[in-house]
């Protein structure tokens, strides 16, 4: 499943990050984090997979229909 841009608008939300802090973790330059969010620039799948990957291990999970939400870090102890 790719992601979208709304979805990574989202997931720095929930993240509280700028996008520096995306291109930080990413390598990707803030200003082209700015273009892709803003539909400036139709991102590669590559570039799409690195902001999944910062995303998914900072706790984050995508959802159908462009959601996004927080993911369950439920511990359970056996």
């Amino acid at each position: 499943m790719t992601i979208t841009t709304a979805q990574i608008r989202g997931a720095r939300g929930l993240l509280n990050w700028t996008q520096q802090d995306l291109s930080e973790r990413t390598d990707i330059s803030a200003t082209s984090i700015g273009a892709i969010e803003n539909g400036q620039t139709m991102p590669r799948e590559s570039t799409l997979q690195a902001f999944r990957k910062a995303f998914e291990d900072a706790g984050v999970e995508f959802t159908s229909g462009d959601g996004v939400r927080k993911k369950d870090m439920k511990v359970d102890f056996y």
